[in-house]
């Protein structure tokens, strides 16, 4: 059975920048300046207010790329 966006969208959970960096283990403004400096992906942005949004598997990635493995 295939979802539709908004089932898709509601079984997702999304982070903010702030939770996002807190798992990093580096600030909100650190994180926003690595993207920014394309040291980082562009980050998802909501459809409705523009705020940046991560997956649990986007900060996975972001940790390899910082070379953490925790």
């Amino acid at each position: 059975m295939l979802l539709n966006n908004s089932e898709v969208y509601m079984k997702e959970r999304y982070l903010s920048v702030t939770q996002a960096a807190q798992l990093l283990g580096i600030s909100k403004q650190t994180l926003i300046r690595y993207e920014n400096r394309k040291l980082f992906p562009a980050a998802r942005r909501n459809a409705l207010n523009g705020w940046r949004e991560y997956t649990e598997d986007d900060v996975k990635n972001l940790r390899s790329i910082m070379g953490r493995t925790r």
